[in-house]
């Protein structure tokens, strides 16, 4: 059984671990973004964490996966664990509206480290965050997954979710098919 839990130094080693293995939290721009992390845990380990709730989205701006930015929305992570490390699952949206600016593909994001996939945490991580979504009042969270990643589309579906589009990633993520599901919160 995995449970979420807020980012803290107890869990720290086993996140850079992961890092350090060659998972990324971020599917989009995966080694970039995990060599970054490691950067700031190592420059100041109490501020990375700090940095993983931002529920005022006053951070840094977000490096897309072309090398732009945009600004941060609102948002937190949480870590997955079983008694170690098993991947992350993070939480954005916009004060005051369901909606998300075309830069952000899903209020839900999530990573399982390769080596505890296929056990049903990914689910269970978001059927875990989706209480969180609805305790911010939303009615539905969207969640996007590769036409060629049915394990994540399997996830989504196995929490609630439906088909809502198909589309293109806007230019930042390369243009790339993708397709946008909808989770009903009430």
């Amino acid at each position: 059984m995995v449970q979420l839990v807020i980012p803290a130094e107890p869990y720290l080693s086993g996140y850079v671990d992961a890092l350090r293995r060659g998972w990324s939290p971020n599917n989009e721009r995966a080694a970039a973004a995990a060599r970054e992390e490691l950067a700031q845990i190592a420059e100041d380990p109490a501020r990375f964490l700090a940095s993983l709730d931002d529920r005022e989205g006053r951070g840094a701006p977000v490096a897309m996966p072309d090398g732009s930015t945009v600004p941060r929305l609102p948002g937190f992570r949480r870590w997955m664990w079983d008694g170690a490390f098993a991947g992350s699952i993070g939480f954005r949206w916009q004060h005051g509206t369901v909606a998300l600016p075309p830069y952000c593909l899903g209020h839900i994001g999530y990573a399982v480290v390769p080596w505890k996939q296929r056990r049903g945490y990914a689910t269970s991580a978001l059927r875990q965050m989706l209480d969180e979504a609805r305790a911010l009042g939303l009615p539905y969270v969207e969640i996007t997954a590769d036409p060629d990643n049915p394990a994540s589309q399997k996830v989504i579906l196995a929490a609630g979710g439906a088909l809502h589009e198909r589309f293109d990633k806007p230019p930042q993520f390369g243009g790339k098919p993708c397709l946008r599901f909808r989770i009903a919160l009430d």
